[in-house]
């Protein structure tokens, strides 16, 4: 009878399992993870055809969706130009179409989580082009930085990563996410994840 009290007792004061993680929790968790991958090695199953800014964020969802929530899947993540599903999205369509602005200023930076997006525009000799990079951010935020993951663009080229602060700090002004740079057009979610 005593160790059954006993038991009762361990088990009224011992602390609540953890909470089973959100779907939420782990598609970010699983962007994150397939994005960072191809720091190490870029994925065969990403066509190369495909690797700039755009298709990193796109390879990254799709595969943590597959892995998450196949379900998802059944229909294609993106919209196209005319807000129709689709499986393909350039940099400019993500933004308009899949992904709703968050603001431009610091508290929005810091506010960030895994999977929300930088987005800039530049003006070249061969036109407008919109350039996309990945928010990795750990849940426990005093263990690790906020970093960006991107893809350059360039055909061959290596996906990098930097640190988010030292971004806003250090890059060349056209490449800063802060609101005096009129190239940054901004941080942006992904629209299934706003509240």
């Amino acid at each position: 009878m005593l160790a059954l009290s006993l038991l009762l007792l361990l088990e009224a004061t011992a602390p609540a399992a953890p909470a089973p993680e959100t779907r939420d929790v782990l598609l970010r968790r699983h962007v994150a993870s397939v994005a960072l991958a191809q720091l190490r090695k870029q994925d065969a199953a990403w066509h190369p055809d495909q690797r700039d800014c755009a298709g990193l964020i796109r390879f990254a969802y799709r595969v943590a969706y597959k892995n998450v929530a196949p379900e998802r899947l059944a229909t294609p993540l993106w919209k196209n130009e005319r807000g129709q599903p689709s499986d393909f999205a350039d940099a400019e369509t993500l933004l308009g179409q899949s992904f709703t602005p968050l603001g431009r200023d610091d508290a929005t930076r810091e506010a960030l989580r895994t999977g929300d997006i930088l987005a800039f525009r530049q003006e070249h000799d061969s036109g407008t082009v919109f350039h996309l990079m990945l928010v990795v951010r750990p849940e426990d935020r005093a263990h690790a930085p906020a970093r960006v993951v991107y893809h350059p663009g360039e055909k061959g080229a290596a996906v990098r990563t930097g640190l988010l602060h030292n971004l806003a700090t250090e890059a060349p002004l056209e490449w800063r996410p802060v609101p005096n740079n009129a190239g940054f057009l901004g941080f942006f979610r992904f629209k299934e994840w706003m509240p």
